[in-house]
């Protein structure tokens, strides 16, 4: 996804809402946030396209009411780019193609949980791309409108050719060579502007450009007008594209007698007059040319950004009047230790570029620490002061991952501000190839710390209270884990993704189960009546053996089961309902509870009650944000609330954040509440990590 707070606009064309409810929960298993709708007839597909206009529509081929050609006609009314997924269990090859005749883009398939999160996700960055396309169009035009007017505007003399011949030429360009119109000149050669004494010479030019050559910066030459007189000129080209074509853009400029001038010339255009080396202009359109080569494969590029620490401190000391010396002072101790591959310029107004060109990532490492150690030990001698100044050196590997001119400046810039978050003095370098090995090496290092804590009881247990708003006996706490570390404890969002991914969380599951149990039996030898909300993960589910399992170790504890509730979130309930089911049912046997999380998230959660026997619903806690202002939020949970305690369920409101809040909950009918605005977790067993 492009980021991860991103929001797909979904709406499923489904004739069952258990099967929408299950697509729902695959995607958001997979981290895909979705803000699903759901349409079975035409005109609920009407009114569900006029409420939210959807960014992909997943289309269920069994549909008995709509086709894929009717929800096509029906989302391309409204003009807008709607991407059209066709989902089935086991299609067949025809209507695989008779789903793509009729309009979808994908096919997914609706058993492969895997495969629908990718079709999804695919589909959806091809969306944003498409969409991005058309913005960037739509600014190209723009730019292009502004590029012609410049153009017409301009005094130099400028035309577009391609293949040889005249494609565009702006008034002063036409003017030099005295014609009228541009139609005068349009699809004439080039040749036919050149002195026949050049003739030939610029005639094998144009074929070697034709091959693929770079042109020259600049070529001397005589040239001739519309009348027959010949002048002096030079020409200096520059790679473009007209319509779409590659193409040439040459400047003609009258030959100055004066060498001299035509220097200061190229210095203004090209150079910064305060520090002698490139101007930001020229230096971005060198980066330009060096991501466009490493696009082609080139290799050992890489910008740096030089920047001073703390230039506040600096410039109180020598005073404004003499910075333009100290960059200039800078600039020239910076060109000292560049190698003739280098390019130097000046990006900001206390900021140096060097974009290298032929090191590979160990050698420009040490050419930064050289430019950085270099400036440390240096004294600047400014006016009658010696100062000293060290600098901040951010830099990146241009490759093929980053091949964007805009992407190169922005991860330098980023490379730099860390290094001067920091302490400043110090080189980051960005090597994306060596950003992929360094996060293979931390998942087997997170995998190391994960193992070792479960073989030597590395983990850590808190406990958070769940209050009963209406005087439930007994007390009730959610069991929460932590992983111990000899610098600290470390929060589940940082391993537990890692584990689930690498097959762990049985393992987990189990150690927490067994703690769990031991704290209860504690508790319960002190006359304390308590209850346990343990988080039990899908992966667990498959294990035949967990049931017996607790059941052993409820016995060994002498304690009773139903001092434990254990809690699953709805999607990953919905996506493993057959054995959720056997699971929740298996721990009525043995007396223990069931809890749904994130309950009301879904698009008719209640009729998962029907399959799931749940004691508990804990309410989805994107109800709780701003809940006092939020009035559909306070009517969705008392709707809630009524309907379990109709079913027989209690409800627990997770994350409460304030008394406002408290007070609207216990309105609405909820039973019980958590979150720290009334505690926060507490450690209640803790093992030494090794």
């Amino acid at each position: 996804m492009n980021r991860p707070d991103t929001i797909i606009k979904l709406l499923l064309i489904d004739d069952s809402i258990e099967n929408a409810e299950q697509t729902i929960s695959i995607l958001r298993n997979g981290g895909i946030a979705v803000r699903p709708m759901r349409a079975s007839t035409e005109s609920e597909l009407e009114a569900a396209l006029e409420q939210q206009p959807p960014d992909l529509v997943i289309a269920d081929l069994s549909s008995r009411e709509l086709t894929i050609q009717q929800v096509r006609d029906a989302a391309a009314r409204g003009g807008r780019d709607v991407t059209l997924i066709a989902c089935a269990r086991t299609p067949s090859q025809d209507a695989i193609v008779a789903a793509f005749r009729d309009g979808a883009r994908a096919m997914a398939l609706r058993d492969s949980h895997e495969h629908l999160q990718m079709i999804v996700r695919r589909e959806f960055e091809a969306l944003t791309m498409r969409r991005n396309v058309r913005r960037l169009e739509a600014s190209l035009r723009e730019s292009e409108r502004r590029c012609d007017a410049l153009l017409d505007s301009s005094r130099d003399p400028i035309a577009f050719v391609h293949e040889g011949m005249h494609v565009r030429a702006n008034r002063a360009y036409l003017e030099m060579f005295g014609f009228d119109d541009f139609e005068d000149i349009e699809g004439m050669s080039i040749l036919d502007l050149i002195d026949g004494k050049d003739a030939d010479d610029f005639k094998a030019l144009l074929k070697r450009l034709s091959k693929g050559e770079k042109p020259p910066q600049r070529l001397n030459l005589k040239a001739r007008r519309h009348d027959g007189h010949s002048f002096d000129a030079t020409m200096e080209f520059a790679e473009a594209s007209f319509e779409g074509e590659p193409c040439q853009q040459i400047t003609f400029r009258r030959q100055v007698a004066d060498a001299a001038i035509e220097q200061e010339l190229d210095a203004l255009r090209s150079k910064d007059l305060i520090t002698e080396l490139y101007n930001r202009q020229h230096l971005l359109t060198e980066i330009e040319q060096a991501a466009a080569q490493a696009a082609n494969g080139k290799a050992d590029q890489a910008l740096l950004l030089v920047e001073p620490v703390d230039f506040a401190r600096v410039l109180d000391a020598i005073g404004l009047g003499n910075a333009d010396v100290l960059f200039g002072d800078m600039a020239a101790l910076l060109r000292s230790h560049l190698a003739p591959t280098d390019i130097a310029g000046r990006v900001g107004d206390h900021t140096f570029g060097v974009l290298s060109t032929a090191r590979n990532a160990e050698a420009t490492q040490q050419f930064a620490e050289a430019l950085r150690n270099a400036f440390s030990e240096h004294i600047f001698e400014i006016g009658k002061q010696s100062i000293s100044l060290t600098v901040s050196i951010g830099g990146v590997l241009i490759g093929e991952k980053n091949a964007n001119a805009t992407a190169v400046l922005d991860i330098a810039h980023g490379a730099l501000r860390t290094a001067q978050g920091e302490g400043g003095n110090r080189v980051r370098l960005v090597d994306p190839a060596e950003e992929d090995r360094a996060a293979a090496e931390s998942t087997r290092h997170w995998l190391a710390l994960i193992d070792r804590a479960l073989a030597s009881d590395g983990f850590v247990l808190y406990y958070q209270p769940i209050i009963s708003l209406h005087g439930a006996e007994g007390d009730f706490y959610e069991i929460l884990l932590r992983m111990g570390s000899p610098k600290g404890e470390i929060p589940p969002n940082q391993f537990l993704p890692i584990a689930e991914r690498a097959g762990r969380m049985p393992a987990i599951d189990r150690w927490v189960i067994s703690h769990a149990i031991q704290a209860l039996a504690e508790r319960e030898r002190a006359g304390q009546q308590t209850t346990f909300f343990v988080k039990l993960t899908p992966q667990s589910l498959e294990d035949q053996t967990l049931l017996p399992w607790i059941a052993q170790q409820l016995k060994n504890a002498r304690l009773r089961g139903d001092s434990l509730v254990f809690e699953m979130p709805e999607s990953k309930v919905v996506t493993s309902l057959k054995s959720a089911r056997a699971f929740a049912k298996g721990l009525e046997q043995i007396r223990c509870s069931f809890a749904l999380e994130q309950f009301g998230s879904g698009l008719n959660s209640f009729q998962l009650l029907k399959h799931i026997p749940a004691h508990y619903l804990k309410i989805d806690r994107t109800y709780m944000a701003e809940l006092p202002r939020n009035k559909e939020s306070q009517e969705k949970i008392k709707e809630i609330c009524d309907q379990a305690h109709h079913a027989g369920k209690l409800t627990v409101a997770e994350f409460v954040e304030d008394a406002a809040s408290m007070a609207i909950l216990f309105n609405c009918g909820v039973n019980f509440v958590q979150g720290n605005f009334l505690q926060e977790p507490e450690k209640i067993l803790s093992h030494g990590a090794a």
